[in-house]
């Protein structure tokens, strides 16, 4: 919990408000039960940040769990969105190799009971180099976020695991139907960085935390 960096915003005269709630509302009684939702492009992003160029080794529901704990609830279910690697009508052997890999450690998620939606990778050749993007990956999420009220009535939090403004109009329609969003997140206010931040999603949420490294430190997998 030391590590932990929590933030909200300085001019509020609400004492009962809670650390990291924009808009200094006192908290409520309500159902622990919560949904995380994590954005698989972005959370792996992260890994390679803190591993200094080295995807960190980690158990990705024990990482879920322990933010649950840390806002004080329950963990009911994780939802990962992500894309399986690209593979050419007459597959590589490295592609070959990268869809072995991805179906092994998707098979593990599974196998601990993590709900994994997958869209598409897209190959677009600029020049002489290749550009690879996920394919409605976020539409999936925010397709799930959307259902929230009405297949888990019961939950009233939600954490999202992502830095993408584009789940704003969600955030803030499941606000309207009496669901907070605690966003994990994470971003640096070095100009040249790779993890920028976004004013709007900030101010869409209930609450947000910045992920730190010891986050994933908690729940390293030794090999």
């Amino acid at each position: 919990m030391a590590n932990q960096k929590v933030y909200k915003e300085q001019k509020v005269d609400n004492i009962n408000m809670l650390p990291g709630d924009p808009k200094g509302l006192p908290d409520e009684s309500f159902s622990k039960d919560t949904l995380v939702f994590i954005d698989a492009g972005f959370i792996s992003k992260l890994s390679g940040h803190f591993g200094s160029g080295k995807y960190l080794v980690y158990d990705l529901k024990s990482f879920s769990e322990n933010l649950c704990k840390k806002q004080n609830l329950d963990c009911k279910r994780i939802f990962y969105y992500t894309a399986p690697p690209f593979q050419s009508s007459v597959p590589t052997k490295l592609e070959e190799m990268k869809t072995k890999g991805y179906d092994k450690f998707i098979k593990k998620l599974r196998d601990k009971g993590i709900v994994v939606k997958e869209g598409k990778c897209q190959r677009l050749k600029i020049d002489e180099s290749f550009i690879y993007n996920q394919k409605a990956v976020d539409v999936f999420l925010a397709m799930d976020l959307t259902n929230v009220p009405i297949k888990f009535p019961n939950v009233k939090r939600v954490i999202l695991i992502s830095s993408d403004s584009d789940f704003i109009p969600v955030i803030k329609n499941l606000e309207e139907n009496g669901i907070k969003t605690i966003l994990y997140t994470y971003y640096e206010k070095n100009r040249e960085s790779n993890f920028s931040r976004s004013n709007d999603l900030i101010k869409s949420v209930y609450k947000y935390v910045l992920l730190t490294k010891n986050d994933f430190d908690e729940c390293l997998l030794v090999n």
